[in-house]
């Protein structure tokens, strides 16, 4: 193997290896607060989880009957989720220069953002995928978010041609001062993936006072 090769194939072998659980729970707590730039100005606002929707963190994922088997690396090039009419491009986003986990451009409304620090959608591990909630301009890609109920489902198409498909198991709202990253970050011993946007109340001051998260499972591969 040439020096060039080999240069290729540790950047790949970096790039697989995802971030440990405990700083992508730090730096998308942190970025997140990046994105909840929405307006909140709406009459209603974002729906937000019914409690029955939470997730049952004494199953671990990893003894879910159901779970389909893990697929190898590959770049996500869209998400759907059909209960919420979700149909959007995927681009990755990573730190930006001062540590904080970057956002899609808050000027495109129907566009996610895979965190780069974590596995691809369909990998053993969570995956995340963060979208904004809202803009100046009105709803964005995961306005909808908090109105999934468990067993709605969240398609990942990849670049590999798979369609990696998802099975939500519980959806919440944390406040962002008492994030719990363990439970929301840490791999279940199977596939999983988490939706990440912002929720919860709104203040002009602060914007939006903590993030909806869906909890999914991979279930099936087409």
């Amino acid at each position: 193997m040439s020096a060039s090769e080999l240069a290729e194939a540790e950047e790949e072998a970096r790039r697989k290896k995802p971030a440990p659980w405990g700083v992508i729970a730090l730096v998308l707590l942190t970025g997140l607060a990046l994105i909840r730039n929405g307006s909140g100005e709406f009459d209603e606002g974002p729906p937000q989880p019914a409690t029955a929707a939470a997730a049952d963190s004494r199953v671990p994922g990893g003894t879910f009957a159901g779970a389909a088997r893990p697929l190898p690396y590959a770049l996500p090039d869209r998400v759907r989720i059909p209960a919420i009419q979700v149909d959007a491009p995927i681009i990755p986003v990573g730190l930006d220069a001062d540590g904080w986990v970057g956002a899609p451009p808050p000027e495109d409304p129907n566009l996610a953002g895979w965190f780069t620090g974590a596995v691809t959608p369909g990998e053993k591990g969570t995956a995340v995928v963060v979208g904004h909630v809202d803009n100046q301009q009105g709803p964005a890609v995961f306005y909808g978010l908090g109105a999934l109920k468990k067993g709605n489902r969240v398609e990942v198409a990849r670049q590999d041609g798979k369609t990696a498909e998802f099975e939500i198991y519980g959806i919440e709202v944390f406040e962002k001062n008492n994030f719990p990253g363990d439970r929301v970050y840490a791999s279940k011993g199977a596939a999983e993936l988490r939706v990440i946007t912002c929720g919860g109340g709104f203040s002009e001051q602060e914007g939006y006072a903590g993030n909806v998260v869906a909890f999914a499972r991979l279930v099936e591969v087409r």
